[in-house]
C-alpha cells in the first residue's frame, strides 16, 4: 500500500508541475539583475538586452528567474510584466507575456 501511495503522490506532483503559472516581475538583463543599484533601470535593461545579454525576470521579492525562450521576452526589456509559463527549476518557459 505504501508503494501505491508513494507512486500516486509522485505522479500527482509531476502533473501539477507541468501546469502553467503566472510570474510577475521586471524584465532585466542577467548581468545587472544582481546589482541593487541597477534594480528597475529600464534604460540599461533595454540597452543590454538589445546588445545580446540574456533577459531574466526579477520578482518583487528579488528572486531572479531565468527565461528559456529569450525571443519572446526581448520586446519587454525594462518593463514590469506577467509571464504565463512553466517553471523548471529556476527557468521559465514562456507561453504568454502581458504588461
Amino acid at each position: 500500500m505504501k508503494t501505491v501511495t508513494t507512486l500516486t503522490a509522485m505522479f500527482l506532483g509531476l502533473a501539477v508541475s507541468s501546469f502553467a503559472a503566472d510570474f510577475k516581475g521586471f524584465v532585466q538583463d542577467e548581468k545587472c539583475s544582481t546589482k541593487p543599484a541597477m534594480k528597475g533601470n529600464a534604460e540599461c535593461s533595454k540597452k543590454c538586452i538589445d546588445g545580446g545579454d540574456k533577459a531574466v525576470l526579477v520578482t518583487a521579492d528579488g528572486k531572479i528567474m531565468k527565461i528559456a525562450n529569450q525571443d519572446l521576452i526581448k520586446a519587454h526589456a525594462g518593463h514590469n510584466v506577467t509571464i504565463t509559463g512553466k517553471l523548471d527549476g529556476e527557468t521559465i518557459t514562456i507561453e504568454k507575456v502581458t504588461m
